[in-house]
């Protein structure tokens, strides 16, 4: 998780290259040699995909910082995906499957040693630049380089953490050609981590932009991003205006046979940011012109919009559903009283009217009542849980008795700080709906409202945290430890940055169990510990779930293959075809 230099750039990375399925849209016909996509929405009738046309995508956000070392994008992100190939990708089926972890430019997820502090990467046969020339292990090691440079800041931190000697390097421009010792090259197809600690999780992190190859003769430094070379399907050809304009076309030098994940169908990809939300799901619901073979990367509807679509079958078939490893809650700051009482925040917990936050939140169609941190899904290590359970609209009985015990038995007052963004998560309808809700236990909630970037600071600082406050978290991966690691380690407070770990929680054993489940390689059984460790801190009472949320996206009527993951939770672009 990123340091608060980052943090409005981790955030819009979650929201723009991640979030929208779960497999609950339905499923279309392919021609028997695509994965299995979570609902193909332009109705195809059975015919065989065929490549051609051109796709756009209409966003709010550009596509700004298009280098690989300053993309914070998990699993590649979906347009740099494009582009960019990276040691391993994400999984590109709809639901579940997609969760996992695969091999890209590797020819498999990396052999640890026998403790997980060693990663050595072997490079598929075949693999070349958009110019033709060979992708080597030396490349790959040269970018990663570069994404320690101050001036290409902004990728994900975690290489800096792991890799032996990160922390104080500080890029190829200023090493004198040394480079890090702890990426080894021995020859050009094979490439060697070595870690501070045992990490067994490092076949996702190596799914992430800086480990796509970068050849040092083309470096040309800030301005690399207008012309990054291409080792994926799609090569760069317009980058107007820092990403608000970006062409893309077919990469001669891609070769499918070494890329089992992007179906690259388009010919042409033209990306156009910079819309209002409302004008984007307009535009996609009328599919006039180039419209009709359009999708968003970054724009859900709104409860206003599914209420337009309602029970019209065309377009609510052009609807795709999905989540993404996130959770909306409540944070408590034990150091501020009086949430240094332990049943002062259990009697929140059992106050909470989780029907009014939802409907908040845009209704049961955009968010799902949550009581645990960690999502529902399995690869996030999701274990069922609910230690004070207040039912769908708050147990206000339970919360009286224990602020009497507390002390309150005439109830009390306290604060609960929002961002005045109209995100419908940590915003003013949202803190409005809590403040109703513990009203009716007899707790008097004022409403501090602050501009977003200041809302942003302050809960992050953590001499300024305050007591009682909206959050919301999201996954750099589908797991259990970039999800708890930030939020509960407590070696991982940040007295002199962005601090996340917002309980200020430095519980040796749990601090033990986070080392021990980063030793294991086996995913599935670090899963469960995940699930077992949630369950454990969660006894705390250290925040307070609200929801999961829901993304629902429009997609143009010519739009075939969707394919929706639980990893990104949204539509993946490398998957569409159009004609």
């Amino acid at each position: 998780m990123a340091r608060q230099s980052l943090i409005s750039r981790r955030v819009a990375a979650v929201a723009v290259s991640v979030v929208l399925a779960g497999g609950a849209a339905a499923c279309g016909p392919t021609d028997g040699t695509d994965k299995a996509s979570a609902g193909d929405k332009a109705g195809a009738t059975g015919a065989a995909l065929q490549k051609g046309g051109t796709l756009t995508v209409l966003n709010n956000e550009p596509q700004s910082d298009f280098d690989p070392a300053r993309l914070y994008t998990s699993g590649g992100g979906n347009v740099p995906s494009l582009v960019f190939r990276t040691l391993t990708t994400r999984n590109r089926e709809a639901g579940p499957a997609g969760a996992k972890v695969v091999p890209d430019l590797a020819t498999d997820l990396g052999k640890p040693n026998a403790d997980a502090t060693e990663w050595t990467y072997t490079l598929k046969d075949g693999l070349k630049y958009e110019d033709g020339s060979p992708i080597t292990t030396a490349d790959i090691k040269y970018g990663i380089e570069r994404s320690f440079a101050a001036e290409l800041s902004g990728g994900a931190p975690y290489l800096r953490d792991w890799l032996v000697g990160g922390e104080t390097y500080e890029g190829p421009y200023k090493d004198g050609g040394k480079g890090l010792d702890s990426i080894v090259v021995p020859d050009a197809k094979t490439i060697v981590f070595k870690l501070r600690k045992p990490e067994g999780e490092f076949p996702f992190l190596a799914t992430q932009t800086q480990f796509a190859p970068v050849p040092k003769a083309k470096d040309t430094g800030v301005k690399y991003e207008e012309h990054p070379v291409s080792s994926g399907p799609y090569k760069v050809v317009k980058n107007e205006n820092d990403g608000e304009h970006l062409s893309l076309e077919r990469n001669e030098n891609w070769d499918e046979k070494t890329d089992e994940e992007r179906k690259a169908y388009p010919d042409k990809i033209d990306v156009r940011s910079g819309l209002d939300a409302a004008v984007i799901n307009q535009r996609l619901s009328t599919s006039s012109g180039a419209d009709a073979a359009a999708v968003t990367t970054d724009t859900n509807l709104g409860p206003a919009e599914l209420a337009q679509i309602g029970d019209n079958k065309e377009l609510s078939g052009r609807v795709g559903t999905g989540h993404f490893g996130y959770v909306n809650y409540l944070a408590f700051n034990p150091k501020v009283a009086p949430f240094d009482n332990p049943k002062v925040r259990q009697a929140i917990s059992y106050a909470i009217n989780r029907t009014s936050v939802i409907n908040a939140a845009g209704g049961s169609a955009l968010a799902e009542p949550a009581t645990t941190f960690l999502p529902e899904q399995e690869a996030f290590g999701f274990t069922p849980y609910d230690h004070f359970p207040a039912g769908k609209t708050g147990d206000p009985a339970k919360a009286k008795e224990l602020l009497a015990e507390a002390g309150y038995k005439d109830g009390l007052t306290i604060t609960l700080t929002h961002s005045n963004a109209q995100n419908r998560q940590t915003s003013p309808e949202v803190a409005t709906a809590v403040q109703q809700g513990l009203a009716a236990a007899g707790i008097t909630v004022k409403l501090e409202g602050l501009e977003n970037n200041a809302f942003n600071e302050k809960r992050w600082d953590v001499k300024n945290t305050p007591g009682f406050f909206l959050s919301r978290w999201g996954a750099d991966w589908p797991s259990g430890a970039p999800f708890l690691a930030p939020i509960y380690d407590g070696r991982q407070i940040v007295t002199n940055g962005s601090n996340y770990n917002h309980a200020q929680l430095n519980d040796p054993a749990v601090n033990t169990e986070i080392d021990e489940i980063a030793k294991l390689t086996d995913l599935a059984a670090a899963g469960k510990r995940w699930g077992a460790l949630d369950k454990k801190i969660g006894e705390q009472a250290l925040d307070v779930p609200l929801f999961h949320p829901v993304y629902k996206r429009l997609v143009g009527k010519d739009v075939k293959n969707v394919v929706i993951s639980d990893w990104t939770g949204v539509l993946d672009i490398s998957q569409v075809s159009v004609n």
